[in-house]
């Protein structure tokens, strides 16, 4: 059984589309651990603020079948591949960790650099699991919170229920 960790954000719809999404992993793989549900500016380009959680989760999957499963979600409720990479999305689902499996190439990078890079991914992940040790920093997600330059990115908790 493998532990993984998913990242989930939209800034359209996005209170339906968050919604949708869990409870499609929920159907997919049963109990789920939500953080919080954090709303950021957008990213690399001007745009509509986002709302974004983190997702834990066991698998018996192979890491090459969440990611499959991961993408089938994000086309059936509209994830658009054809727009640039930096710009709005309807429902962007991201396998951040799996176990502690490094892979880089084949489509998928594993741990993501968002895990570090971005606040809406590691505060999220550093609530839900802040014991967890990166796999290749060797440091815990709370740690890596800790030490991450808050001024970089603006990023507040809002209030969401799951009905």
């Amino acid at each position: 059984m493998a532990r993984i960790y998913i990242s989930i954000g939209s800034n359209i719809d996005a209170e339906t589309r968050l919604r949708q999404a869990v409870a499609a992993l929920r159907e997919q793989y049963g109990a789920l651990d939500l953080s919080s549900v954090y709303e950021s500016e957008a990213v690399g380009f001007a745009g509509d603020n986002f709302l974004n959680l983190v997702v834990g989760l066991d698998t018996d999957e192979d890491v090459a079948t969440v990611a499959a499963t991961l993408r089938a979600i994000e086309d059936r409720y509209g994830r658009d591949r054809s727009v640039p990479r930096f710009s709005s999305r309807s429902i962007d689902l991201d396998l951040l960790l799996y176990d502690d499996l490094i892979r880089h190439g084949d489509g998928l990078e594993l741990p993501r650099d968002e895990i570090t890079r971005n606040a809406f991914v590691l505060r999220p992940l550093a609530e839900i699991a802040p014991r967890l040790v990166h796999p290749e920093l060797g440091k815990t997600m709370a740690g890596l919170w800790a030490a991450y330059d808050k001024s970089r990115q603006k990023l507040w908790p809002v209030p969401f229920e799951f009905v």
